[in-house]
């Protein structure tokens, strides 16, 4: 046995041999420094940070003195457009309390310069001091007093699966073309998903609905232009990603991504490498070394991805990140790059925010979200969005693979506007696919051909992430 195979990591966060021996380990116990959830052990390998910087605005509207924006709407209770308590840029920000009542709270400013958007993206600052009774964000673009506008509703918010915008923390949202959601006026959306105009907007409203169960305080802090995703990726640009390790990645879905010359990222459960229908460490390096695929993290212990993070003291995700990059570096895998189980980063028991404490061991964290798609470079590199549950099933949920692939569908919207376009899979099947996280072998060539007939690039997650340094 080769000293790579033999290699695994003990559950106190030591390397292991076959043998036993073991070759370090790491504390039980939080460092008394302080840090994230006084967290304060540095990583036994901190993450380089490699990744896009962050976009520098072509425009830009802070909300300091004399921005001229205005808060109204039934739905406003109360509003501050020079509040001086909460800010991340200059001194102030525009602060607004709704009504209760899930009528629309709004921000805007009508009848300004005529601006373009064509190569652009609307990049949004804001902050939710308490989203229990927060519904839905959305965000207005047009002329005429907004008579004509194109819609994006960028966020609804779940009670019970994780959300983009959580409690009392300041969020970036990137809004490109390839996400707007409807258009009224003389604009229009095509059948291939173009906007009919992307020139002479001159108005813009930031809107936000409680749900009608009580009010909700929000913070609005800036609205941005920035270079889309097309800039660098003009036909946008797709990663095809596999969570869980399953087996049938290397013998199944190889085979097909292959044939196409497209790379793969895999988010691998460590302790599940080797063990039944799971990928063993020779295909795992058999897919990084001879098909340009990389080897990213999931979790170390199958537990820890059963539970989900956010079922997890700090302390236990530290450790579980922790060994995981220590057994990704010890067995000769590269990434810097993570997934969520479930997708989910909330709070940890004990209040740390999880992906925080991701931060210290991962460049990137990739979630399930996907009420926007993804840009380049991303918005919030922690919080990744992506594309769940693709299937070519019949009555298994999930998203049909034919939303991707018909005229209009993800990746029309993707190589007609440019979006960096995320794809999360898990298992596939020879047969029909009996659950939403199965895709076919044969739907899974469907879905390639798709992008390699509209000549979208397909590149791994590290890949995308080195791009424009």
């Amino acid at each position: 046995m080769s000293r790579r195979s033999a290699l695994r990591l003990a559950g106190t966060g030591g390397l292991v041999t076959a043998g036993g021996a073991l070759l370090g380990t790491a504390p039980a116990t939080p460092a008394a420094a302080a840090g994230i959830g006084n967290l304060g052990t540095p990583p036994t390998y901190a993450p380089t940070g490699l990744r896009p910087r962050r976009r520098p605005a072509t425009w830009s509207q802070q909300f300091q003195a004399g921005h001229g924006w205005s808060a109204a709407g039934t739905g406003t209770s109360s509003a501050d457009v020079n509040d001086t308590s909460a800010f991340v840029h200059g001194t102030q920000s525009v602060r607004v309390t709704t009504t209760g009542t899930g009528k629309q709270s709004y921000v805007r400013k009508l009848g300004g310069a005529s601006t373009s958007l064509t190569g652009k993206a609307i990049r949004l600052v804001l902050r939710v001091d308490d989203t229990t009774n927060l519904s839905k964000l959305s965000f207005y673009l047009g002329s005429g007093s907004l008579a004509n506008y194109f819609l994006w509703q960028f966020h609804t918010h779940s009670a019970t699966a994780t959300n983009y915008v959580q409690s009392g923390e300041w969020v970036t949202v990137h809004l490109q073309w390839a996400d707007v959601t409807s258009a009224t006026g003389t604009y229009s959306i095509s059948s291939g998903g173009v906007p009919s105009t992307t020139t002479g907007f001159t108005d813009m409203s930031f809107a936000v609905y409680d749900n009608a169960g009580g009010p909700v305080t929000y913070h609005l802090q800036s609205v941005e232009l920035i270079p889309d995703t097309a800039s660098v990726f003009p036909k946008g640009v797709v990663s095809i990603t596999f969570d869980d390790s399953h087996a049938s990645v290397y013998g199944l879905a190889r085979p097909v991504l292959d044939s196409y010359c497209f790379p793969g990222t895999v988010y691998n459960i460590a302790d599940a490498i080797g063990t039944s229908s799971y990928l063993t460490l020779d295909q795992m390096h058999s897919l990084q070394d001879f098909s340009g695929w990389e080897m990213a993290g999931h979790s170390y212990a199958t537990s820890a991805h059963t539970a989900s993070y956010s079922k997890l003291s700090a302390q236990q995700v530290d450790d579980d990140l922790r060994t995981l990059r220590e057994w990704l570096v010890g067995n000769g895998f590269t990434s810097e790059h993570f997934a969520y189980p479930h997708g989910a980063f909330e709070k940890t028991t004990d209040g740390v925010p999880v992906d925080q404490i991701a931060s210290r061991h991962f460049t990137t964290a990739r979630s399930i979200i996907s009420e926007t798609i993804e840009s380049f470079a991303p918005a919030m590199p922690y919080r990744l969005k992506a594309l769940t549950g693709v299937n070519d099933g019949s009555g298994v949920g999930g998203t049909a693979l034919a939303n991707l692939t018909a005229a209009g569908g993800r990746l029309d919207r993707c190589a007609n506007d440019g979006d960096w376009l995320i794809l999360c899979l898990h298992r596939v099947v020879d047969a029909a696919p009996a659950a939403s996280t199965e895709i076919s072998k044969a739907g899974l060539g469907t879905l390639l051909k798709a992008i390699a007939d509209r000549g979208i690039p397909v590149v791994t997650v590290a890949e995308a992430m080195a791009y424009y340094k």
